[in-house]
């Protein structure tokens, strides 16, 4: 314990000294909204990882299938328009979702509370705006995020469409930026689908700038300079992607794993909802087909909705405009309602193109490149495919007992619940303890992102010391149980109230003078970098019932990204490479922790 080493040095008034110039240089006032959100927390937390996104970063979650769509779609029977590989019930599901997620973003505008207003109150209202018309962009050292287009912008009009890896712009707003009919999203998007299946059949193949964004960012920030060299053009198309609404890709294929069982003689599609099906799924959208992975994505973007060709859908994003709770609260808007049938005219006899020769609204974005970005493009493809292959992701839905028999027979919070489980798993398969980060929302203020929760205490740790001790009775293990679940719930409040430690940590240390070589023994102490050493990290990404599945990666070679929603399933990440991880090992020291913690309280409870 080093508990003297707080009081010893610090200096309280000459940080808030500091503190308040920093926050003013410049502009002669403090911060406006808070010191951590207007100074540092983008550029500390994301900007400056020059880790590439994909896998390390971005979320990803998979959303429901959607009852309108007939069964023998989404087990893949539907022949293809032309030779492009994409499903006319495809670009409807697509059509429906981008009118929904428009809908949502206008409602908010007009603060709707149908649109989730009142549930997140002020703290939503401004953050969601944050996820559309922005793209990060790759800088040396340090990332930006790319301006606001204004209102009489033309490109904030737009959506990106990427389809082979060609992009598309398409006007989805009229200029009063009432949002477009369905019918009319769907007709733009057909024609952009008969133009990438004409270019198919004349043989050109799109240049792969998007899997470019999937590189390491200095590597991006190099490549990206060099394709802004070669034409004007490219500053253009650029501008467009970033600017735009958001993104959509249409996958021409339903991503199979090789070693899937087909749900019937001659499906090529596994049955839907099993964990094999929709492990595939998560993959696709978070990275692509394992063969070529990367590919018809922009990683920058901070909102991607991904659809296959069997209507499979879900969404993925830059994770430093906003926290994936704010898209998620968008998207569960988006898929709540089914597809409605009377808003599209009848589709054609399967495989017939409609004629949308006529069809304007939409523009090809083309990126002028050399051999160089060619080449770029290979090797950026054999880089991220090493990082998709180690990336061992697994879901396991636990099934045995639920949310609500831990609510109203254990009567413990759940989120706490399952905490402890995760904190008994990681014991139990590495003989040790670590920091564990959840994610708490300090959406009660202004700007607030997030604050950690170190489920790690040592209320925590007594509890799991006691699951491993053959000698301790269940009443000793149950009181235990409720002690560190209690303390969890306080770490919570805390947290999410703005009484956190970390991020207040992490103002002080910035404020440290690192041009005078200023220390402090706090940082510089081996406990204080191990207590911040997150090799279990886990999150409640999302909100809502409409998605199948959620993910995120590991912070950490050796360690897990587990997101944890309200229903007892976990989506897990860790990586091939490392002897120490392994999901399935995770998921079963998981699925024996939560058995053997029912069975504890059962047991106590039955010696009342």
């Amino acid at each position: 314990m080093r508990l003297g080493v707080v009081p010893a040095s610090l200096k309280p008034a000459a940080y808030v000294k500091r503190g308040r110039m920093i926050s003013s240089a410049g502009s002669g006032r403090a911060s406006p909204t808070n010191w951590l959100d207007d100074n540092f927390w983008i550029k500390k937390a994301y900007h400056e990882w020059r880790a590439p996104l994909i896998v390390n970063s971005n979320w990803w979650l998979a959303f429901h299938n959607d009852p309108a769509v007939p069964r023998e779609v989404v087990l893949g029977h539907r022949p293809a328009l032309g030779a492009v590989g994409i499903t006319d019930w495809q670009v409807r599901r697509a059509a429906w979702l981008v009118r929904r997620t428009l809908e949502w973003k206008a409602r908010l505008e007009r603060q709707d509370d149908q649109a989730g207003i009142t549930r997140a109150g002020v703290w939503l209202r401004d953050t969601a705006a944050k996820m559309f018309n922005v793209s990060r962009l790759p800088q040396a050292d340090c990332d930006t995020l790319s301006t606001t287009p204004s209102y009489t912008d033309p490109d904030a009009h737009k959506i990106i469409v990427m389809l082979h890896d060609w992009f598309y712009a398409v006007d989805v707003l009229e200029e009063d930026k009432r949002v477009l009919q369905p019918a009319e999203i769907e007709r733009r998007l057909l024609a952009v689908v008969a133009d990438a299946d004409g270019r198919l059949k004349r043989g050109e193949i799109a240049p792969a700038v998007g899997v470019l964004t999937a590189d390491d960012r200095d590597r991006w920030t190099e490549n990206l300079g060099h394709l802004l060299s070669l034409s004007p053009v490219n500053h253009d198309v650029l501008r467009t992607v970033n600017h735009s609404l958001f993104a959509l890709s249409l996958d021409p294929y339903t991503y199979v794993p090789p070693s899937s069982t087909p749900a019937q003689a001659g499906s090529p599609v596994p049955e839907p909802n099993t964990v094999s099906e929709l492990t595939a799924h998560l993959h696709n959208i978070r990275s692509g087909p394992t063969p070529r992975p990367g590919h018809n994505r922009w990683y920058d973007k901070a909102y991607t909705l991904v659809v296959e060709s069997n209507t499979r859908a879900g969404a993925t994003g830059e994770h430093s405009p906003c926290d994936a709770l704010v898209p998620s609260i968008g998207a569960e808007f988006a898929v709540v309602e089914s597809i409605d049938e009377d808003a599209f005219p009848p589709l054609l006899p399967e495989g017939r193109m409609p004629n949308v020769e006529a069809v304007g609204g939409w523009e090809r974005l083309e990126w002028v490149v050399d051999e160089r970005i060619r080449k770029e493009c290979d090797e950026a493809e054999k880089r991220v495919k090493i990082i998709v292959e180690d990336s061992d992701q697994g879901l396991l839905w636990f099934t045995d007992y639920g949310a609500e028999w831990i609510k109203n027979e254990a009567r413990l919070s759940t989120d706490a619940y399952i905490q402890m489980a995760m904190q008994l798993a990681w014991y139990r398969t590495r003989g040790c303890f670590t920091a564990t980060y959840e994610t708490a929302l300090t959406r009660l203020f202004k700007n607030g992102r997030t604050e950690t929760i170190r489920t790690l205490s040592a209320d925590s740790r007594a509890f799991v010391l006691a699951m491993v001790d053959p000698k301790s009775t269940p009443q000793a293990r149950q009181s235990l149980l409720r002690r560190a679940v209690q303390t969890h719930t306080s770490l919570t409040r805390h947290a999410a109230t703005g009484r956190g430690i970390d991020r207040h940590l992490l103002g002080l240390r910035l404020m440290l003078d690192a041009s005078a070589r200023e220390r402090h023994d706090l940082f510089d102490d081996e406990l204080f970098t191990l207590s911040q050493t997150w090799k279990l990290s886990t999150s409640g990404l999302s909100e809502g019932h409409q998605f199948r599945g959620t993910g995120f990666g590991a912070a950490y070679p050796d360690g897990y990204g587990i997101n944890s929603p309200s229903t007892i399933t976990f989506g897990i990440e860790c990586k091939f490479s490392s002897p120490l991880t392994s999901t399935e090992v995770f998921k079963a020291a998981i699925i024996e922790a939560l058995a053997d913690m029912k069975t504890t309280c059962l047991t106590a409870n039955a010696h009342l």
